[in-house]
């Protein structure tokens, strides 16, 4: 019936699909209990790990000992495992280094996280992830979602987008963007002090005592003035 499209030239609704969770202090507190306390402790560690790194569940579930430099506090990430497909250094914080000092792998296994039933390591943890979120009352949680959230405090803590970008890895600015808006609760501070010096300019002035010498001069005359009758 028709000899071509209607539709060819008109542009697609460009949705904007990305998902992205961010923690608040209450369910920062409620997850961190389940992850301290939980029994399944390997992967409590693992996702305690992504939480302090900002790293993909992927680029954790594959580090091995010899990527971790502790001494220099890095974890190197071969090209192999990264999603950008070049070797990134993860500064590893202390929160990150406690992690793998809990850890009783190294010397044995090649890899960080290993589960002891098989003694291989873990390809997913997406079992005992969806218990521990339902457990913490976050059934929406996504392990992607610690990497955004450990962004979130790098952004909130007054860190530039250029180092959340060097320490996620991301290939390019535009990546780091989507985590922008976050810092405009960290800006209060310094927009305020705009308002602090309008502030300061709009007092009304007090006026300033008369000379010290005519003040004198003026309290002689009126005591030396005869009272009236």
């Amino acid at each position: 019936m028709l000899e071509k499209n209607p539709a060819t030239r008109l542009p697609l609704f460009n949705a904007d699909n990305k998902v992205e969770h961010y923690l608040d202090e209450a369910q920062l507190d409620r997850l961190l209990h389940v992850l301290r306390t939980d029994e399944n402790r390997t992967v409590c560690r693992i996702a305690m790990y992504l939480l302090c790194t900002g790293a993909r569940l992927n680029e954790a579930l594959s580090a091995t000992w010899d990527q971790v430099d502790r001494p220099n506090r890095v974890w190197r990430i071969p090209a192999s495992n990264s999603k950008s497909k070049r070797v990134r250094s993860v500064p590893l914080n202390d929160s990150a280094l406690q992690v793998l000092q809990q850890l009783d792998t190294e010397g044995k296994f090649d890899h960080l996280f290993v589960n002891r039933q098989t003694g291989k390591p873990y390809t997913t943890i997406m079992k005992v992830w969806c218990r521990l979120r339902g457990k913490a009352g976050l059934p929406e949680l996504r392990c992607h979602d610690l990497r955004h959230a450990f962004a979130s405090f790098l952004v909130n803590g007054g860190r530039t987008l250029y180092e959340v970008q060097q320490i996620l890895g991301h290939s390019a600015p535009i990546v780091t963007q989507r985590y922008a808006h976050l810092s405009s609760k960290s800006l209060q501070g310094a927009a305020n002090t705009a308002s602090v010096a309008i502030q300061r300019a709009m007092r009304p002035q007090q006026v300033e005592p008369a000379d010290a010498s005519q003040e004198l001069i003026s309290g002689v005359e009126s005591e030396g003035e005869p009272k009236a009758a």
